[in-house]
């Protein structure tokens, strides 16, 4: 299995895949999921001419599990390296939830030299935290509450929140409970610490800089009924930050709208590419 290995003062192995040819995508999955999340993205990126690149954020899926190291800047770092390792150019950087994060500093950081578009799906940009100079964000007690949750029956919360995930309660023909119960097994398995420490991560960081730094065609995919990460804190507001920047809103779409809606995001996602 193909291993990214980063050293230096928090060193990681980064696991990852790396399938087809042609310009490449770089997928990069939310919390507290890994690669396997875009199980029905990657064949559908393949058969249609590209390169695509998975991996597993330090502390996920097949990654190592180091103690620290779970900011965005690290994170970031992470994903450099693993573009100098592959060599990749011409990249079309695609982050979900957290990995939307992800996106964002890399390019805030590291420019866009190796990046040519880059696409936000149901992301957690611009600023989820509700501060004195951030009002449209998230309370602070809904985290803390996250926190607590995984503090004291993370199991039990991963139950909870992979329901909401895909608003079972309101769709509940668009995912099967293997399927759920499949992603809570995925998120189980996780590193306890990078849990709990990626909560604070995507909720207290700040990418309203970075996305001004962006230079390259960038699309925002959320749905209307996201109730991890609604749309009117995150990619309501992240879109006017970047310049020419667009929206595509998908109608009745849960956070989880690689599962529920995935046609539609499947589609989404090709027009952007080979615009």
């Amino acid at each position: 299995m193909p291993y990214l290995k980063r050293t230096g003062d928090k060193p990681v192995d980064i696991y990852f895949e790396d399938y087809g040819s042609g310009q490449t995508v770089v997928l990069i999955h939310g919390w507290p999921l890994s690669h396997r999340m875009w199980e029905y993205q990657v064949p559908a990126l393949i058969d249609a001419g590209y390169r695509v690149i998975s991996y597993d954020r330090r502390g996920f899926g097949e990654s190592g599990e180091p103690w620290d190291g779970y900011d965005y800047d690290t994170m970031a770092g992470d994903l450099h390296a693993l573009l100098e390792k592959q060599d990749v150019k011409d990249a079309v950087l695609v982050g979900f939830s957290m990995g939307g994060g992800e996106v964002a500093r890399y390019i805030g950081k590291h420019g866009s030299e190796r990046v040519a578009k880059a696409m936000f799906v149901s992301a957690v940009t611009p600023y989820m935290l509700k501060t004195d100079d951030n009002p449209d964000g998230v309370e602070q007690a809904v985290f803390d509450e996250m926190k607590e949750g995984v503090k004291n029956d993370r199991i039990g919360f991963l139950d909870g929140f992979g329901k909401q995930f895909v608003n079972a309660d309101k769709l509940p023909d668009a995912t099967s409970e293997d399927l759920r119960h499949y992603n809570k097994t995925i998120a189980a398995f996780a590193s306890p610490k990078a849990t709990l420490d990626c909560i604070e991560a995507f909720a207290a960081t700040d990418f309203r800089d970075d996305l001004k730094k962006f230079d390259v065609p960038t699309l925002f995919v959320h749905g209307d009924a996201d109730q991890i990460v609604p749309l009117e804190v995150s990619a309501g507001r992240a879109v006017d930050m970047v310049k020419n920047a667009k929206l595509e809103t998908i109608s009745g779409a849960p956070h989880g709208l690689n599962f529920t809606h995935t046609e539609e995001l499947n589609k989404v996602m090709l027009e952007f590419l080979s615009q």
